[in-house]
């Protein structure tokens, strides 16, 4: 019932990785792998070890869907918010390149920011992206 609760209210809950494999396997390019992922009641976003896929059903039925991707070598930036008292959620915002050459002078970058559950434990996700963020931005400014 908490799992459903939060999806109502938008936060996202995880998954085992042989459940959005099986479901979503699909979507994975060849040789890629699901390291771990979470829905909503319809949503869901699966993190590999080569992007993060972002799993939009539309409509009222849900079979319309949209697909989009963040690749992990484009993240230069995360920032995360811990949940207060009251409905305050956990969120993390991810802060990426969308240009395809990341070293150009008119770079163009976007954010996306994912809402949790203020008891979910954020912060062993966030340190990951950090990690990576960090990785990228030595690389990318080399």
């Amino acid at each position: 019932m908490a799992g459903f609760l939060n999806g109502l209210l938008g936060n996202f809950s995880e998954v085992s990785v042989d459940e959005l494999t099986k479901q979503y396997g699909i979507y994975l390019m060849p040789s890629e792998k699901v390291t771990t992922g979470f829905k909503l009641v319809r949503d869901s976003f699966i993190v590999t070890d080569e992007r993060i896929i972002l799993i939009d059903h539309q409509g009222v039925t849900g079979k319309k869907t949209r697909i989009a991707s963040i690749d992990l070598d484009s993240i230069y930036d995360v920032t995360m918010e811990t949940g207060g008292t009251g409905f305050d959620d956990s969120e993390l915002t991810i802060h990426y390149i969308t240009s395809p050459y990341y070293k150009a002078n008119n770079a163009v970058t976007i954010s996306y920011k994912f809402e949790f559950g203020k008891k979910f434990n954020l912060q062993p996700f966030y340190v990951a992206i950090l990690t990576l963020a960090t990785q990228n931005r030595k690389r990318i400014n080399a």
